[in-house]
């Protein structure tokens, strides 16, 4: 049985003095696990010299491809198109700052080969700074752990290795690249993740600080909306909806018993606008699931998705492609 073959997505945003070191460092590693293999970079609109350095290896090498924006859209954009222009087997996701290992692929792609969709490092020795960086990592994984009920270490790590089929059926906006195991997994793949090694930034500059964090924690809610009720807004927004009600209900119950009972002024009575609001927050809810509800439908229909996937047919008409078929979802 063959070897699959390792497509390398690499994001660059001004790494002129890694490109070369990290060319080097990849061209000696793959070849000695004899798997066919591309180099992908992807140039988030660079402007110290990346280019210039990556159209001189391109033009020498003719596995390495250069994907170039307009401008700069993030890590995630660089990497979302990274995923779609890969064309080998397996996908392999690492930073250019060289702090990743490529020495830690070989590792990677045996798991895969074993029977994995995914494996995500685990960077047990960080080396980077304390309080800017490790600290708030440390934070953040633990509330998205807590948060997703996904067992996970360290979202940050980029050196990932993917199935091809499970990396291209995501859809990354904001900055969920790094949520790319949860939402896998969310899709049913086997992740699994691995201790690999971290080294110390060489040359240039961090892109990202603790600024990040923000930005972060608001996919992070996007992300458990999409987890538990993507497909079923209702079950979101009814249940607030109903909640609501049962205020509203429960104050106007007040506020009538307060009348005759103690002759309490209703026109005065708190409760009474609190029934009022509340009432008219239980609708606006209902509202919004009912909207959720058939804008999820629309998603699902007019697009030919659906809300699960299938690893496997047996005894099915193999002339069909999975791929082409309607079991076949991106609703990531």
């Amino acid at each position: 049985m063959a070897m699959m073959s390792v497509s390398i997505v690499i994001p660059i945003y001004n790494e002129r003095d890694n490109i070369s070191l990290l060319y080097s460092s990849l061209n000696e590693t793959l070849p000695e696990l004899g798997r066919e293999y591309e180099l992908i970079f992807v140039d988030d609109g660079s402007h110290d010299g990346s280019l210039e350095q990556l159209r001189t290896l391109a033009q020498g090498d003719h596995r390495v491809k250069v994907v170039r924006f307009r401008r700069n859209y993030g890590q995630t954009a660089a990497m979302q198109a990274g995923l779609q222009m890969a064309s080998c087997d397996v996908i392999v996701t690492m930073d250019g700052d060289l702090q990743n290992d490529p020495a830690d692929i070989g590792m990677m792609l045996e798991k895969i080969d074993q029977g994995y969709d995914l494996v995500h490092g685990w960077r047990k020795k960080r080396k980077d700074a304390l309080l800017n960086r490790r600290l708030p990592s440390m934070i953040a994984n633990w509330i998205i752990s807590k948060t997703t009920r996904f067992p996970i270490h360290d979202l940050g790590c980029t050196l990932k290795a993917i199935r091809r089929e499970i990396a291209q059926d995501l859809e990354l906006y904001g900055e969920m690249h790094r949520f790319i195991p949860i939402l896998a997994h969310w899709r049913g793949a086997n992740c699994l993740e691995v201790v690999t090694n971290h080294h110390p930034r060489r040359f240039g500059e961090t892109k990202y600080g603790i600024s990040r964090t923000f930005r972060v924690v608001l996919d992070l809610i996007t992300v458990k909306y999409m987890l538990d009720y993507f497909a079923s807004p209702m079950k979101l927004f009814g249940m607030v909806g109903l909640g609501c009600g049962a205020v509203s209900i429960a104050s106007g119950i007040a506020t009538a018993l307060m009348k005759l009972i103690g002759s309490v002024d209703m026109t005065g009575n708190p409760l009474l606008m609190l029934a009022v609001f509340a009432m008219m927050a239980s609708i606006q809810f209902m509202s919004l699931g009912l909207i959720g509800e058939v804008a999820a439908r629309i998603y699902f229909g007019s697009l030919n998705k659906q809300h699960y996937t299938v690893r496997e047919l047996i005894n099915f008409d193999t002339e069909t492609p999975v791929e082409d078929s309607a079991i076949r979802s991106r609703a990531a």
